[in-house]
């Protein structure tokens, strides 16, 4: 039964990925959905797209092994997206662009786009990879078979629906996968689970001290969380990429800052589920297999199988979202640019980031000369989506750990990208030199500090942002300013 709950849920995914199909009809459709999508679509889609493998079975996993404070991961998370919809979700929505690095352009002319393009292609594979790894352990659960195949076929649906319609097909599934994964932990998995170990009150008393804290897990561990995790969601590609989805700024703001509250509540009922399987099915070595162990021994298999697909859908929405942006990434900043192609100009703020005529034009006339937007850029754009998304597969193949690859991908991300967005917001003597010096000391310091002192280790992420933020402010304070026709270029765009 379980297992023929989730089949028809995968067959419906691929469904509405066959509707997304017929709603891209150009790029912008394919890329960000049209730029249209209301509160409620857009809440439930950038829930979705944070809320992935390492959300719900890695912190099904913290709570088993931490308790209470084990919320600390996929809390800083909704933290971030809180953040980002105030502060900043607003201003990047009227930018119009696709990327991340588009925005670096902008604002800083020329020359960070290939490096940035490369750390944020990066981070979207790696985020990519954690959801697939994850969704693998629970088809090998359900139909027993091999990592291999567990691999191969869930990652298949995920590009398959991915490919079909762009991000219209993402969103129509996020939406969707949003419903059934509020349904399958909310309201099936934490009642039935803290009930079977004897209630919350029962729960609480029975563990030591420290499994009931929410800092049990030590003020330093929290503060790497939040650097790691807070501050990456403020930057992150497939983060943005939903941004440039809204409609307008009020939705970007209040539709985002909804789904940031609805992943602190997440945070906490997927540690209550954790800490309520340490009663259920004690002596689990490998906190990735206690969402799937607590699930066979406390559950029906109708119940089980829909909460196993409100897990399917978490991941799914987080790995078809992550590879939508690298390979978003990938095309429009790392490999056109690169080939030259001057038919192809796919950045808002590239070209026209140091022409001051790009800055005076309409809006129409501006999104025409910077976009192919007919059949031929669909179909390359499916291309890249499909072989990154193979790429993906072979990485989730020889990746141990959903939390292992998430770290990996946000330390990365964060001590690379972060001082040069945020500065490139706030800091006006900001300079491309200081861009490119803040990136490349950033990334190098962390992948440094990470291969000698372990991937867990805090100082990763500390030096790596010192190392960013001396290059950024030096560079920048040692080089003459961004010339003003890039300045009022990036100025013109924020007023719209």
């Amino acid at each position: 039964m379980d297992s023929l709950v989730v089949i028809i849920y995968l067959a419906a995914m691929v469904g509405f990925g066959i509707w997304g199909r017929y709603k891209a009809k150009n790029q912008d459709d394919f890329l960000v959905a049209g730029r249209r999508l209301g509160g409620w679509l857009y809440t439930g889609t950038m829930s979705a797209v944070v809320l992935g493998g390492a959300s719900t079975i890695g912190g099904v996993g913290l709570g088993y092994t931490s308790g209470l404070s084990g919320m600390w991961l996929v809390f800083s998370i909704g933290l971030g997206i809180i953040l980002l919809s105030l502060l900043f979700a607003p201003r990047i929505q009227k930018l119009e662009i696709y990327t991340v690095s588009q925005m670096l352009e902008l604002r800083y002319g020329k020359g960070s786009r290939l490096v940035s393009g490369a750390i944020m292609t990066a981070y979207g594979l790696m985020i990519s990879t954690t959801s697939t790894v994850a969704y693998a352990t629970i088809f090998h659960a359900l139909f027993d078979l091999n990592k291999f195949w567990s691999v191969l076929i869930g990652g298949g649906i995920v590009i398959l629906y991915s490919m079909l319609g762009g991000m219209w097909s993402i969103t129509l599934t996020d939406f969707v996968q949003f419903f059934i994964q509020t349904i399958g932990i909310f309201l099936i998995m934490l009642p039935i689970v803290l009930s079977k170990s004897g209630g919350i009150t029962e729960l609480f008393a029975s563990l030591p001290a420290e499994q009931t804290s929410p800092v049990g897990i030590g003020w330093e561990a929290i503060l790497g969380y939040i650097l790691i995790y807070t501050l990456g969601l403020l930057i992150g590609q497939d983060i943005w990429q939903r941004v440039f989805t809204a409609r307008s700024p009020g939705v970007a703001r209040w539709g985002g800052l909804s789904a940031g509250v609805y992943c602190l509540f997440y945070a906490v009922a997927g540690a209550l589920i954790g800490m309520a399987a340490t009663k259920i099915v004690p002596g689990i070595e490998v906190q990735d297999d206690v969402f799937v162990a607590v699930v066979d021994a406390a559950m029906s298999p109708l119940m089980g199988g829909l909460v196993l697909a409100a897990a399917l859908a978490a991941m799914m929405s987080t790995a078809s979202g992550s590879l939508m942006a690298a390979a978003t990434v990938c095309r429009q900043d790392i490999v056109e640019p690169v080939l030259a192609r001057k038919d192809v100009t796919p950045v808002t703020g590239g070209s026209g980031a140091g022409d001051s005529a790009a800055a005076g034009g309409a809006k129409s006339t501006l999104v025409k000369s910077l976009v192919r937007e007919t059949g031929d850029e669909i179909r390359d754009s499916r291309i890249y989506l499909i072989g990154l998304g193979l790429v993906t597969l072979i990485l989730a193949m020889i990746m141990p750990s959903v939390v292992e690859a998430l770290t990996v991908a946000y330390n990365l991300l964060v001590a690379g990208l972060f001082i040069p967005i945020l500065g490139g917001l706030i800091f006006k003597r900001g300079t491309i030199v200081g861009v490119m010096a803040g990136m490349i000391l950033g990334a190098i310091t962390t992948i440094v500090i990470m291969i000698t002192m372990g991937i867990y280790s805090s100082e990763a992420i500390y030096l790596g942002l010192i190392a960013s933020l001396l290059g950024y402010v030096i560079g920048s304070l040692a080089s003459k300013p961004t010339p003003p026709e890039v300045m009022a270029a990036w100025k013109e765009r924020l007023n719209r």
